[in-house]
């Protein structure tokens, strides 16, 4: 257990540094641009080779094509839920998306790496620093954008606190169960995580990248891409 909050601590911890970044500096819009079009590149290659096919290999196609319906249908329910909160308060969403996204995709993901630890498989550091990389980017942007609509640092820092600690617990939760964890229920978790991504990504951070970055962002986004590439192929060799 200590091991899964350690690797899951790790991992998630690149939530919180983000949010820091964003607080203790103005990032220029080109700037948040770059970075979330880094960061979509980096989770479009983690849907592909982390996900899916991790998912697929577990699990087989029916536990992932279930999974992505429901991870699908559930951020957009919570996007939506985020949505109604903002528009009662007056404000817009400012970001909050990008953060729901990161939960969405961050809780069952943490959870398939705790079942692997709880079910002895080494911890690949390739795998560990692919999904370090594509938190940075997605938590600087959804920070930076939450500051620009309003929102305090004592705000945006204590949520992707809470983000990051529940991603945490969601790894410990995932090492607690892994005895029970069949390969269907690892495909099932796999296939909610790349299908909140997917949604959050075509309907939050790419257009907000291409708004941002203008010509840039479709660069950024296939060197985020390859990056995070190849460090999961670096993680099977």
């Amino acid at each position: 257990m200590l091991e899964s909050l350690l690797w899951g601590g790790i991992a998630a911890s690149s939530l919180l540094v983000g949010a820091l970044l964003a607080a203790v500096r103005s990032w220029s819009e080109r700037a948040v641009g770059l970075v979330l079009a880094f960061g979509a590149g980096a989770l479009i290659a983690s849907v592909a080779f982390e996900l899916a096919e991790a998912g697929l290999a577990e699990g087989g196609p029916l536990p992932v094509g279930l999974g992505l319906a429901a991870g699908a249908v559930a951020y957009v329910a919570a996007d939506r839920a985020v949505e109604r909160w903002s528009g009662r308060r007056g404000g817009g969403a400012g970001g909050v998306p990008l953060a729901v996204g990161a939960l969405l995709d961050g809780v069952p993901e943490q959870a398939v790496l705790g079942i692997g630890i709880g079910a002895g498989d080494t911890v690949s550091l390739a795998l560990l620093v692919s999904i370090f990389v594509s938190n940075l980017p997605e938590s600087i942007g959804s920070s930076s954008d939450m500051l620009r609509a309003g929102r305090s640092r004592r705000f945006v820092v204590l949520l992707w606190s809470g983000v990051a600690l529940v991603s945490v617990a969601a790894a410990a939760t995932g090492t607690a169960l892994a005895d029970a964890a069949s390969g269907p229920a690892v495909g099932f978790v796999d296939g909610i995580a790349a299908g909140a991504l997917l949604v959050m990504l075509i309907d939050a951070m790419i257009p907000e990248a291409q708004s941002k970055a203008k010509d840039l962002a479709g660069l950024a986004t296939v060197v985020g891409f390859a990056v995070a590439a190849g460090l999961s192929l670096l993680g099977e060799g």
